[in-house]
């Protein structure tokens, strides 16, 4: 039993006679066990956040020697390109880069903006690959929220690439 004792004061010296003073007992094994009591009810009441992740799955290195052409050619009617720009401006082509571009098209992050696009051209082309190409002034923000739209979409095949020089003169010449 946990307890504080105080010692009289004084010494023979000063001793005065008649009252004798008693010790005082505190006894501290109720605090302790209202203290314990208190951390448990508050670790089992407040509710415990979990954190919100994306799988992401990296490519695998493949085996043997494989030509660095085979590897990353893709079909231009199979490509659906977003280019994430300045003031949260989001624009969107199909096809490649290095052959001539229609558009890009302008859009926005709501759900009627690029959610409506990517649904459509989803369930229009099969295999469909998204490259999504951030130029240097898009926003963090931005990039989370276009992978979050690939989530909502269903589209399982996206990438991350690099924005070409052509793409940064359309996007110039529509602002």
């Amino acid at each position: 039993m946990a307890e504080l004792e105080q010692k009289q004061a004084g010494g023979k010296k000063g001793k005065k006679k008649g009252r004798k003073k008693m010790s005082t007992r505190i006894d501290l094994t109720p605090m302790v066990d209202l203290g314990f009591l208190l951390v448990t009810f508050f670790m089992l009441t407040t509710t415990f956040s979990k954190p919100q992740t994306m799988e992401i799955n990296l490519p695998v290195k493949p085996k043997g020697e494989v030509k660095e052409e085979d590897q990353n050619s893709l079909k231009a009617s199979k490509a659906f390109n977003i280019i994430l720009g300045k003031d949260n401006k989001v624009f969107w082509y199909l096809g490649l880069a290095n052959e001539p571009i229609e558009g890009p098209i302008e859009t926005n992050f709501s759900a009627e903006g690029i959610r409506k696009v990517l649904q459509e051209k989803n369930a229009s082309i099969k295999d469909m690959v998204v490259l999504i190409k951030p130029t240097n002034d898009a926003i963090y923000k931005n990039v989370v929220d276009i992978l979050d739209e690939m989530n909502i979409s269903n589209i399982k095949r996206y990438a991350l690439v690099d924005i070409a020089k052509e793409e940064l003169d359309l996007i110039k010449n529509i602002n």
